[in-house]
């Protein structure tokens, strides 16, 4: 089958978890581009590819599908199973024969990505997360011979070296259609030509790269909301006027009956009333923390190590961080970047009041600051959301109702378990918490890793309309230029400060 002949979509299509609507009146059919879906945690987007992929079963309307059509798909999580076996015979999996007829092409494609024979003899659990899963993306996208290609998160537990690996083995493939669900807003730059949004009003597509997309997205609802809001003056207008009609109808027919034709405009007017999207309340807010003097860090003479300090990584020579100063640590993984967030992070005692004048990291006796781990490994995952938040000095229970109403936790969740919330969730939960401690000082690690869309824009906008301080590592190259305001760059063991992290990026 040719990759015009593929066709995948659904008609007015809804899904439903018992009486919980995740979707619904859904409609769009693919094409042979490259399509982005996108739409905010929650909206249903994992849902729809199991429905697509016939995992799951519409409550109602129906998939449209060309017969025959072969997909490919790579989930976001490495399927299990896997790590005991070869790279080799993980890609041989993939061939569409199972009597070894096509094994060459396993030898062509381990030679076309660099992969050493050595290599594919390996476990495939060996490889590091993201080379697992370029492996797979390789093998569906250039072994398996889909009609159409699904790629759910394809740049998780991916550095930028490895984004642009795929990057460019996309680009080379560029006749294979594709559905791809990402929040990596740079990457669907690259990648796509058109733009699924996925939302609570249904699906809206665009036949454009994801940024001209949303800013077309964007200006409609702009639209559709002057356009309603219009709409209801006229409502309100010939209401009055209607009623004016009956009080003189009860001494002239001809005015009951105006009356009467008035009520009717007023029924068709309601009747094809623009509807304007109202997205759900889930605000991600940061304490902007005040702080009197202007330097609130100061790195001086110091080397940063490997966890048991047997091995340096890089010195810093001298560093000094100004509030309002958003700095972006750049380097290639293992170069020390989350162990210098660390490092700060545990240097950090609120108790002290003053700090060694002599030592080689020196606070502000004014800072407060929270860091984040990209892992989150210390949530408490058996302990309730609002226990969490209340756990903070000066926090009450009803600071943490109120809080956690604000990024859209329904309140019948919020007295159960953190383990129970996804990662987008606990990423939200991670920042309220943060927010409470009313920090002057941000240290986050892959901050953006588990946000939607969404999210990541509203870190930036809390970012850029503070005066916090803020040291982050990120691999998102569109919340990096968006965020900071300084980039610092790991180069030959040493840390130096450069003007854009074009050039970084560039050779990734």
């Amino acid at each position: 089958m040719s990759s015009r002949q593929a066709v995948l979509g659904v008609e007015n299509a809804s899904f439903f978890y018992g009486s919980s609507r995740v979707f619904e009146g859904v409609s769009f059919q693919l094409d042979d581009a490259r399509t982005a879906l996108v739409g905010e945690n929650g909206a249903g987007k994992s849902t729809l590819l199991k429905c697509l992929l016939g995992e799951l079963e519409l409550i109602d309307g129906q998939i449209v599908r060309s017969r025959g059509l072969k997909i490919g798909y790579v989930p976001q999580d490495v399927p299990k199973g896997l790590a005991d076996r070869t790279v080799r015979e993980v890609l041989e999996s993939a061939l569409p024969s199972t009597d070894g007829s096509e094994d060459w092409k396993v030898d062509v494609l381990l030679d076309e990505i660099g992969v050493s024979y050595e290599t594919a003899q390996q476990a495939f659990g060996s490889l590091s997360g993201g080379w697992q899963r370029l492996m797979l993306i390789a093998a569906a996208a250039k072994l398996s011979e889909p009609d159409l290609l699904i790629l759910d998160e394809p740049t998780n537990h991916l550095d930028l070296s490895n984004i642009n690996t795929l990057e460019t083995w996309l680009g080379e493939n560029d006749r294979l259609p594709m559905l791809i669900v990402s929040h990596d807003r740079e990457f669907l730059e690259r990648t796509t030509s058109r733009t699924l949004f996925l939302r609570a009003d249904g699906a809206h597509s665009f036949n454009t790269p994801f940024i001209e997309a949303r800013e077309a997205l964007l200006q409609r609802d702009a639209a559709d909301a002057v356009r309603r809001q219009l709409e209801t003056k006229e409502i309100e207008r010939l209401q009055k006027v209607a009623a004016r009609y009956r009080v003189w109808g009860v001494k002239n027919d001809k005015f009951d009956k105006r009356a009467k034709a008035t009520e009717k405009r007023i029924e068709r007017i309601e009747a094809e009333r623009t509807g304007a999207y109202s997205a759900r309340e889930r605000r991600l807010e940061l304490h902007d923390g005040e702080m009197d003097a202007k330097v609130a860090l100061r790195i001086q003479n110091y080397a940063v190590t490997t966890p048991d300090g047997g091995r340096k990584l890089f010195h810093i020579d001298r560093l000094a961080v100004s509030k309002g100063d958003r700095i972006a640590l750049l380097g290639v993984n293992g170069t020390g970047k989350s162990m210098l967030l660390g490092a700060l992070a545990r240097a950090f005692d609120p108790e002290l009041e003053h700090y060694d004048g002599q030592a080689p990291i020196r606070f502000n006796p004014q800072s407060r600051l929270v860091y984040f781990d990209q892992r989150m490994a210390a949530l408490p995952l058996k302990t309730s959301l609002v226990d969490y938040l209340a756990e903070i000095d000066g926090a009450t229970t009803r600071d943490a109702n109120a809080l956690l109403a604000k990024p859209g936790f329904p309140y019948v969740r919020i007295k159960g378990p953190i383990g129970d919330l996804s990662h987008g969730e606990r990423a939200r939960l991670t920042f309220l918490r943060m927010q409470l401690a009313k920090p002057n000082l941000y240290l986050l690690d892959e901050p953006t890793n588990h946000l939607d869309i969404e999210g990541q824009e509203a870190l930036e906008a809390q970012l850029e309309s503070s005066d916090v301080a803020c040291l982050f590592v990120s691999h998102d190259r569109y919340f990096t230029r968006s965020a900071a305001t300084r980039f610092l760059e790991i180069r030959k063991n040493r840390l130096v400060e450069v003007d854009s992290p074009d050039a970084f990026f560039a050779a990734q």
